[in-house]
């Protein structure tokens, strides 16, 4: 009798663990917990590493329009100056720019005959809505040692431009932190030998 009930209840075993086995309902609920994570993080890496290679580029655009615009001139006035930094702001859109997102600065840098950069003039720019503050850059005859080494030609100007934005992902899945992106931007005037600075 024993041997039986030891026979039967091993066979019942044997059956509840087939079954167990063969159950699937719980499955799904497992691969989901598994999965989510992992597609959560595709999806919103994707848009904020998007986001942020967009704004990238429209802040390598903004460098290089500010650094154009001066060099296509003579001389540069504090109105244009400040109509410069306004495109800056246009050039970003949709994005949004604050001074706290956003500045930019353009210099021009005399190399001497000895191949030493200097700063001749130089100004800032933020920008909120319309309006435009302008403020002083780099001092007058401040050395610039960071000039790639192909670009210093004796007795020369360089027209410098220098933007930087401040990324901050909207969700923040994937990137926690706001992120500095910045580039800059040489080139040399076209009409003549140096862009002048005017007040008026």
């Amino acid at each position: 009798m024993k041997t039986f009930r030891a026979v039967n209840l091993l066979h019942r075993s044997r059956r509840l663990a087939t079954r167990f086995a063969r159950d699937k309902r719980g499955l799904a609920a497992v691969e989901f917990v598994f999965i989510v994570p992992m597609m959560l993080l595709l999806m919103f890496g994707t848009l904020e590493i998007s986001s942020g290679v967009a704004i990238d580029r429209k802040v390598t655009l903004t460098a290089r329009t500010l650094s154009d615009l001066v060099s296509q001139g003579t001389k540069v006035t504090a109105t244009d100056i400040s109509n410069f930094f306004k495109m800056g702001r246009s050039i970003m859109t949709p994005y949004e720019v604050t001074p706290d997102t956003m500045s930019q600065r353009v210099s021009a840098i005399d190399i001497d005959g000895s191949k030493v950069a200097k700063v001749v003039w130089s100004y800032n720019g933020s920008v909120l809505g319309n309006s435009t503050t302008v403020t002083k850059g780099y001092d007058a005859n401040t050395v610039i040692t960071t000039i790639p080494p192909a670009l210093l030609v004796a007795n020369t100007q360089l027209i410098w431009s220098e933007v930087t934005y401040k990324y901050t992902p909207t969700v923040g899945y994937l990137v926690k932190s706001m992120l500095p992106l910045t580039d800059e931007c040489f080139t040399r005037p076209r009409q003549s030998d140096k862009v002048i600075y005017s007040a008026s």
